[in-house]
């Protein structure tokens, strides 16, 4: 009979009860992993050696997800959203949705190459993509009231989005085409992994036509709702009889 306990479970349990009572999560993983040793009957020393040798692999992960922040933070203090709207203002034929159509495309097929950090919400659409949108827009309606601004906006990330996560299932190297193929492999299925990306391709080109077609009525889409909230803005003015 296999000797099995649910002791060294322990740890999730420890995590779940506390996030839900939103203790430090540095401090609640710490527990984590000190209760799960202890369920497993992990020396003392052994444990601190694992920290501590986790520790070391991972202590440059905050420092690759800070660093990128910060510079977009110093380029946007010194007008890099500014610089992007006057640059796309310039360009007489732009639009918002002929903008983020051409977004859509570099975005996919840049993901496909395996270049899945060229754009993103943070270093991408936030400080360069969404601010050159809008003033395409304004240049065109000269106003741009809030409620088209967020549609704007929230249109760009979704652009990003469908290009990055239909252009990386091309790309043979990406974590879940090796995953798709490994556990197909492991249930008994032979797979090759440049099969699986290349069924990706009709999907991802499926893709590209649904959204860029919604990109293409996007500007009249845009129109239509300022012509509605030019007509209702008179009649939210108070009156005074």
């Amino acid at each position: 009979m296999i000797d099995f306990s649910l002791w060294p479970l322990l740890g999730i349990a420890v995590v779940m009860l506390g996030f839900i009572l939103k203790f430090n999560p540095v401090l609640v993983v710490t527990v984590a992993a000190f209760a799960t040793g202890m369920a497993v009957k992990m020396p003392i020393i052994s444990w601190l050696e694992s920290l501590g040798t986790a520790f070391l692999k991972t202590r440059n992960l905050p420092l690759i997800l800070l660093l990128p922040l910060a510079v977009i933070g110093l380029l946007e203090r010194h007008g890099l959203r500014e610089k992007a709207q006057s640059w796309i203002q310039n360009i007489k034929a732009a639009t918002s949705g002929r903008l983020l159509l051409v977004y859509l495309a570099l975005r996919e097929s840049t993901a496909a190459a395996g270049l899945t950090s060229l754009g993103g919400h943070p270093q991408m659409v936030r400080p360069l993509l969404s601010p050159m949108a809008e003033a395409a827009f304004e240049q065109k309606h000269q106003s741009l009231p809030d409620k088209i601004k967020y549609k704007i906006r929230a249109m760009s990330a979704a652009t990003d989005n469908i290009g990055l996560f239909f252009g990386e299932d091309i790309f043979v190297a990406f974590g879940a085409i090796i995953l798709m193929h490994t556990f197909l492999r492991e249930s008994g299925i032979e797979t090759d992994p440049l099969h699986i990306a290349l069924w990706g391709i009709p999907t991802a080109i499926a893709a590209f036509l649904i959204h860029g077609t919604r990109l293409i009525r996007f500007d009249a889409y845009l129109a239509r709702q300022l012509k509605d909230e030019l007509k209702q803005a008179p009649s939210q003015e108070p009156r005074h009889d």
